[in-house]
């Protein structure tokens, strides 16, 4: 599993996708039209996305950790939080699975800005209720 796809994972994602089921395929099929009809609604089923609430779940994991992690501008903070290995090596690893441009891989503290702002970048399109002023 990719980095983030752990990340993913520990907050939840996917876990509670529900496949709306297909309807059931036509009898009869009178013309071209229909059929095409038909082949559309035989179709494997289409998972549903649900909505996680990014900040909730780690304001709540935040509060049960003994050490104080402030999640919302580090992304070392983050990575511990979900019990993940925080080290340079792994951020940028993830870094690089993301994306991030080679001049900011040059610079740690670059990187990890990058880094931060991206993961809840991505977390929100996949689905995470991530609230606008995280993601500026």
């Amino acid at each position: 599993m990719s980095l983030f796809g752990n990340i993913l994972a520990k907050l939840g994602f996917g876990s509670d996708k529900k496949e709306t089921p297909a309807p059931a395929p036509v009898a009869a099929i009178a013309t071209p039209a229909d059929a095409a009809s038909a082949a559309v609604a035989a179709a494997a089923p289409v998972p549903t996305m649900t909505e996680v609430d990014v900040v909730a779940k780690l304001d709540g994991l935040a509060a049960l950790n003994p050490e104080k992690l402030n999640w919302k501008v580090s992304i070392v903070d983050l990575m511990k939080l979900l019990g993940m290995d925080s080290s340079l090596a792994q951020r940028k690893e993830l870094a690089t699975e993301l994306g991030c441009p080679a001049d900011k891989m040059a610079d740690s503290a670059q990187m990890n800005m990058w880094l931060h702002k991206t993961v809840l970048q991505k977390l929100a399109e996949n689905g995470g209720n991530v609230p606008k002023e995280l993601l500026d």
